[in-house]
């Protein structure tokens, strides 16, 4: 442990980070493996990956039983860890008040690439959801989903955020 609190995280890619270095602003950071990863905090809103309609309409949906409360960005990267388990680091911040977040999350993939994983997840998740009910209308909502382009989404959610704001 350093002399800040902070310590150094190994890295899915081998390299490591130190704590020091994960603030709230941090997305994505370039290793010196010579990739890019995404950084995802607790506090960030799942609204990074999805439209806040859509956020809503999963927490109206979603049941939680677990200490983070309503679905939010830690049930997003939970899929994703547990999908990717060696391409995932998590870091457990609860106990350094000084940070202003809980958890990190350090992937091996780039912030776009993880955006888009994150999307394909939840379209998997509503598709199973949809596959469940037996109406005309979760039939043909099923169809749409299993048409949906991602890629064509991530390009433009990524385009009309502004992921330099402080909300994201």
């Amino acid at each position: 442990m350093g002399a800040d609190g902070s310590f150094a995280l190994e890295l899915p890619c081998g390299e490591t980070l130190s704590t020091s270095e994960i603030d709230m602003g941090l997305r994505e950071f370039e290793c010196s493996c010579g990739d890019r990863h995404a950084v995802v905090l607790d506090v960030h809103p799942p609204s990074r990956f999805v439209p806040e309609e859509l956020v809503e309409t999963l927490r109206t949906v979603i049941d939680t039983d677990d200490g983070f409360g309503e679905f939010g960005t830690p049930h997003l990267m939970g899929m994703v860890l547990e999908e990717f388990p060696d391409r995932v680091v998590t870091y457990d911040a609860a106990e350094n008040r000084s940070v202003g977040y809980a958890m990190a999350w350090i992937t091996t993939f780039d912030a776009r690439r993880l955006h888009e994983v994150v999307v394909e997840m939840i379209v998997d998740l509503m598709e199973h959801a949809m596959s469940h009910a037996e109406t005309e209308q979760a039939s043909a909502f099923e169809e749409y989903l299993s048409q949906f382009d991602v890629d064509a989404f991530v390009e433009e959610y990524r385009r009309e955020r502004d992921f330099e704001g402080p909300t994201d």
